[in-house]
């Protein structure tokens, strides 16, 4: 059998990481990932899980994703370590039949848990989930520095945000078209905060948390990658443009629309009326 290091799942998210701390997102132990997978993905590499799989409980029930296997970033592990040793900051758990626990089969060798925002991972994936037809496996979190900034400075409004963000780059509207959420400011780590992300993933694929970071969601570590990279791209953007004085001109309302009628996309309502 192969070594589940030379597996899809975990070079993958080794690149992630590796990607997401050379963009300047993960500083120290900033930032987490958890990435869906099926049993027939982990069936090869039973060879080297755990004989006996430590069990731990659950903050919250996660009954929907009863029986599910997800590759998820260490609490406390440095993404910029990630790519030296895999298995002592990355961690294949699954959830227990009953959704009430996790059973730890492969990784943290050096000890510790999954990431401190586990709770709000699970919830995320069981709404995205349900909502795109098994299609959404990754939940991605960072802390984007320019989306951190335009936190600050523009005001904390889903439709008004998402109308900056679509202005910023052209791409945007095509790449995001149900634009960003945003959750007030939450202490991070606790049950509160994943329930309301949960609840903006309903609408939007991502959910900023002001002054902190943002949240990502996708089919792949590539795409949600992509998604949070292009929200930032336009971020970047709009700082300098706001350094600079701010827009003397921008994208129409009416270019918008033809945008999204030349790409197949709905727009986001209330921000093309923002």
């Amino acid at each position: 059998m192969q070594s589940i290091l030379s597996s899809w799942f975990v070079t993958g998210m080794v690149k992630a990481t590796s990607d997401m701390w050379l963009k300047g997102w993960d500083e120290r132990n900033g930032g987490n990932i958890s990435l869906r997978v099926d049993a027939a993905d982990v069936e090869p590499y039973r060879n080297d899980f755990y004989a006996e799989p430590r069990c731990e409980e659950l903050t919250q029930p996660a009954k929907e994703l009863a029986g599910c296997w997800f590759l998820v970033t260490g609490s406390g592990k440095f993404f910029r370590n990630v790519q030296i040793d895999p298995a002592a900051n990355l961690v294949l758990l699954r959830i227990t039949d009953d959704g009430m626990a996790y059973h730890i089969h492969w990784g943290l060798s050096e000890g510790g848990l999954p990431t401190s925002e586990l709770a709000a991972h699970l919830q995320s994936h069981a709404v995205r989930k349900q909502l795109s037809g098994d299609r959404d496996r990754v939940i991605m979190h960072c802390h984007a520095t320019n989306l951190i900034a335009l936190t600050y400075v523009l005001p904390l409004n889903a439709a008004s945000f998402t109308r900056k963000l679509w202005e910023g780059s052209t791409e945007c509207l095509v790449v995001f078209p149900n634009g960003i959420g945003i959750v007030p400011w939450m202490v991070p780590g606790t049950d509160g905060i994943g329930s309301a992300t949960a609840e903006q993933m309903k609408s939007h694929s991502l959910v900023l948390w002001p002054h902190h970071g943002v949240f990502g969601t996708g089919p792949d570590l590539d795409e949600a990658f992509g998604l949070i990279d292009t929200a930032e791209k336009s971020s970047q953007v709009l700082v300098k443009v706001l350094s600079m004085g701010g827009m003397k001109q921008t994208i129409t309302t009416e270019q918008l629309i033809a945008l999204g009628k030349r790409f197949g996309v709905t727009p986001m309502a209330e921000a093309l009326n923002a």
